[in-house]
């Protein structure tokens, strides 16, 4: 009996052990970005930056800065801009050229205002991650006028669920 009861006793620490669970920790937890890319209107497969783009949210009126671009600078080929997952919808001002009119304080530049329509879904990741929202079936608009710098758009991808791929192609 002396020699059982030790013997339980380590296969019972052993079974207890590896029945907790692990530590949570969030790997994959973050609500996907719109990843634009920007493209030459007059061919079609080669990037083209856009000079001195500024984004500002329309319902806010801030300035969007991200970790794929600063404000005022000539885009990279593509950029990741976020959604609001508490609405269907999220409209933005993008401008090209953007600066400020030394006498007025006024922001000038081409400026063209895009709405990005959508349906959002939830989706459980984990109990350290929680939800995460993905959009689907995404549509966008442009407001049109004499003016207008992006001349076509095209949905690659109407359902977002990384920020690995285009999602959106901007023809300017």
């Amino acid at each position: 009996m002396k020699k059982i009861l030790p013997i339980l006793l380590v296969a019972f620490s052993l079974i207890y052990v590896s029945s907790c669970e692990k530590d949570d920790i969030c790997v994959d937890g973050d609500t996907p970005l719109l990843v634009i890319g920007f493209y030459d209107a007059i061919d079609t497969t080669v990037f083209k930056s856009v000079p001195l783009i500024r984004i500002k949210g329309i319902d806010n009126d801030s300035i969007l800065t991200t970790d794929s671009f600063n404000d005022r600078s000539n885009s990279p080929d593509s950029l990741l801009i976020p959604l609001r997952i508490d609405g269907i919808s999220t409209t933005y001002e993008v401008i090209t050229d953007s600066a400020d009119d030394e006498t007025t304080m006024e922001e000038t530049g081409n400026r063209d205002t895009l709405s990005f329509n959508y349906s959002v879904s939830e989706q459980f990741i984990s109990r350290a991650c929680g939800f995460v929202a993905n959009y689907n079936t995404l549509t966008i608009g442009l407001t049109t006028d004499d003016s207008n710098w992006i001349q076509n758009i095209t949905v690659v991808e109407d359902t977002i669920e990384n920020s690995n791929n285009i999602h959106v192609k901007i023809f300017h």
